[in-house]
């Protein structure tokens, strides 16, 4: 065979070549190891973590063993997980995570930390609506679909097990339709049940399938067993959610629509069930039948997304909503309104106090204190106003307004038509809850004068 130059290369330095080849063999080799660590569950954790949310905060729980002898209650350190569900800083959690808690404070992975408030929740099913008190961009998880789970499917648990922040475990799906009763008041019903690890601190943090989706928001292990822990549907989770919202916003901007996810085919879709009469939506020429899929900027896909879209929206406000009715696709404007008993244009807590507030059930204010028959939570404070100069949070209960108790709009509405509340030169008492600590001060509604922070009651 005639010599050529590669030939006579090999001959000059068989060695080199030699060393060549394992070079590049041992390239391949590492390349494709890496490749195979990069597993679907390597990638569902680095798509997910940044959404996911470390939760703490002090709560007084009451030493039962006592008899309520008065200094029967002790301060604890809570902590839990929880999962960012819209860009603006709304996260889902359970209620138990932050009942009680008077100064919930949220980490997120990149450790950046932020007050937090409770803007809505449901005892029964145990879930919580809070909200980071900034005006950020956040990322947020992608919601996956409960309906289709299988047995054995792998899932991730991310959660702050046991304080240990970020922490992930991987396991399978073991059963669904669970019913579990954690205590004599809490029973959880259609549970998931899993092998990934779920601690305590994990609740309120996502269980992920591969894809990186939510299928499920973790919230109970049972006590001493193994290999034994369980989660709330993400398809019920979202509903409550949503219904959480709407019950919120009922106190405030109003759209006039229900509706319901339809989860029949590959892609979710909102669809009208009724237009109530001489609603927005109503005015807007919306009926039932009609799948919404934008509200103003924001995609809708669930009736989650749908109700999300009006948080944080004032009365006067036009959105334009994309639908489609048949083979027809339409795009109409809806001009938001508010009920009659909590409107920001007239509202007298809102002009006269500059707050925003929703009614607080009698049975979460009795855990905290016995001394009141009701009171307000505190939603939103308007910057310069009365009780924004006096300090009053985002957060706060308002119990009390000079002589008389605030349980409800009606009482607010009496209160805030007094000449003697109003006028008054020297000013009125006001009463607050924060936490379980009681506040009050004096408050003078008819003047700009800047008066001094609430002085703490003795």
């Amino acid at each position: 065979m005639p010599s050529t130059p590669l030939n006579d290369l090999w001959r000059m330095s068989p060695t080199l070549w030699s060393v060549i080849i394992l070079l590049v063999t041992s390239w391949l080799s590492g390349d494709a190891a890496g490749a195979d660590r990069l597993t679907p569950e390597v990638k569902a954790v680095q798509k997910t973590r940044p959404t996911v949310v470390n939760i703490r905060g002090k709560k007084t729980v009451r030493d039962e063993s006592r008899n309520f002898e008065a200094d029967s209650s002790r301060q604890v350190n809570g902590m839990g997980t929880g999962v960012i569900v819209d860009p603006r800083g709304y996260i889902i959690t359970n209620f138990h995570v932050v009942e009680g808690v008077s100064n919930i404070q949220v980490t997120l992975p990149d450790q950046r930390s932020f007050d937090a408030v409770l803007v809505a929740r449901d005892t029964k099913t145990d879930i919580a609506l809070i909200k980071i008190a900034t005006g950020s961009d956040f990322p947020t998880i992608q919601i996956g679909n409960s309906s289709d789970l299988m047995l054995a499917e792998r899932v991730i648990a991310i959660g702050n097990a046991y304080g240990y922040e970020n922490s992930v475990s991987v396991g399978v799906i073991s059963e669904l339709h669970r019913t579990v009763q954690v205590s004599d008041d809490q029973v959880y019903y259609d549970l998931i049940q899993t092998d990934a690890a779920i601690n305590p601190g994990n609740s309120g943090g996502p269980l992920l399938n591969i894809h990186g989706e939510m299928i499920g928001l973790n919230v109970a292990v049972r006590v001493g067993a193994q290999g034994i822990a369980f989660a709330i549907p993400i398809n019920q989770a979202m509903d409550i959610v949503a219904g959480l919202i709407a019950r919120r916003t009922h106190s405030d901007t109003i759209h006039g629509v229900t509706g319901h996810t339809d989860r029949k085919s590959d892609v979710c879709r909102f669809i009208v069930d009724r237009v109530v009469d001489g609603s927005p939506a109503d005015s807007a020429g919306i009926v039932a039948g009609d799948v919404i899929s934008m509200v103003g900027d924001m995609s809708v896909a669930s009736r989650f997304d749908f109700e999300r879209a009006f948080l944080d929206r004032d009365s006067g406000q036009e959105l334009g909503l994309a639908l489609n009715r048949g083979t027809e696709d339409l795009d109409v404007n809806l001009v938001l309104k508010t009920t009659s008993s909590s409107t920001r244009i007239g509202d007298p807590a809102w002009t006269v106090l500059g707050v925003k507030l929703s009614n607080i059930e009698s049975e979460d204010l009795r855990r905290v204190t016995s001394r009141y028959n009701g009171g307000m939570r505190v939603l939103e404070v308007r910057d310069g106003s009365p009780a924004d100069r006096r300090g009053i949070k985002s957060g706060d209960v308002l119990v009390g307004i000079h002589i008389w108790e605030t349980t409800s709009f009606k009482d607010l509405r009496y209160i805030l038509s007094r000449p003697e509340v109003t006028e008054s030169d020297q000013g009125v008492s006001f009463f607050i809850l924060r936490g379980r600590e009681e506040f009050f001060g004096n408050i003078r509604l008819s003047s700009n004068t800047e008066l001094t922070s609430a002085t703490r009651a003795e």
